[in-house]
């Protein structure tokens, strides 16, 4: 009998570069708590599940510019994309109107509080820049999982203006660093871990967006082969990854790749 999986829940996440003189752009991560139910104790980038607010937005065109050719689902994702970091550390990206540290604060109180992001964008006249998030990759696992996401991940510069702090619940701390860095550091899941070293190859903004540009923004989805009667947890080797195979025993557990069904390289 074939398991039949549940519905994947769709989710956006946001890769912040800041440009360094004499090195490879940093990156914001954040340590989730102990408590999570998913990737509880990792680093990962800022982000989340899509929710009614964020399509409500991408319903209406007064509240983003930049949004020509894209549909109503892109747009929610980018809306999320941006609502969640400034939720979780406190950075407002790709928002036009931002006048001080001070109203970012206050916005990411009153998102923490439950109020609706489309009426603190109009009373704050605030709009978003939605050109300014570049489509980087997208990962759906077809296996069963306690929490199964369609994710998109963007790339986006990181505003100058705030200061990246975890929001104490969720997240735990926030730590700025390389991509090398944040490899080195451990703790990551096998999503998190093949981005950043994707994100890796790019020493400069310009390089970075160039990279994303130059690979389709097909879905990933790993499997597992065996090598030599041996599991290893696989990506498509057309997107970009430097690294597309990890020894399955070696893959982060919070993923639970022991349910991810044991198959050919997808067609």
């Amino acid at each position: 009998m074939i398991e039949e999986l549940p519905e994947a829940t769709f989710a956006a996440t946001l890769i912040l570069l800041r440009e360094q003189a004499g090195g490879p752009p940093e990156i914001p991560m954040i340590g989730r708590s102990a408590q999570m139910r998913f990737a509880a104790s990792r680093m990962v980038f800022p982000g989340g599940r899509l929710d009614a607010g964020d399509l409500e937005i991408a319903m209406r065109g007064d509240l983003f510019v930049d949004g020509e050719g894209l549909d109503q689902l892109e747009i929610a994702h980018r809306v999320a994309a941006i609502r969640e970091t400034i939720e979780e550390i406190g950075l407002a990206p790709c928002v036009s109107g931002i006048g001080s540290a001070d109203q970012i604060v206050t916005l990411r109180r009153s998102l923490h509080d439950g109020q609706d992001f489309s009426r603190l964008l109009e009373g704050h006249s605030l709009r978003l820049r939605l050109g300014d998030l570049h489509p980087f990759s997208r990962w759906r696992p077809d296996h069963a999982m306690p929490h199964r996401f369609d994710t998109r991940f963007y790339i986006a510069r990181a505003p100058s203006m705030g200061k990246a702090v975890a929001d104490g619940g969720e997240s735990v701390h926030c730590r700025w660093g390389t991509a090398a860095d944040h490899l080195a550091q451990g703790g990551l899941i096998f999503p998190t871990q093949r981005n950043l070293e994707r994100v890796a190859q790019a020493s400069t903004w310009d390089e970075a967006i160039a990279f994303a540009a130059r690979y389709p923004m097909d879905v990933v989805t790993p499997w597992v082969e065996e090598r030599d009667g041996v599991p290893w947890l696989h990506i498509p080797e057309h997107l970009g990854y430097p690294v597309t195979a990890q020894l399955l025993s070696e893959v982060d557990r919070a993923m639970d790749p022991r349910r991810v069904p044991r198959t050919s390289a997808p067609g």
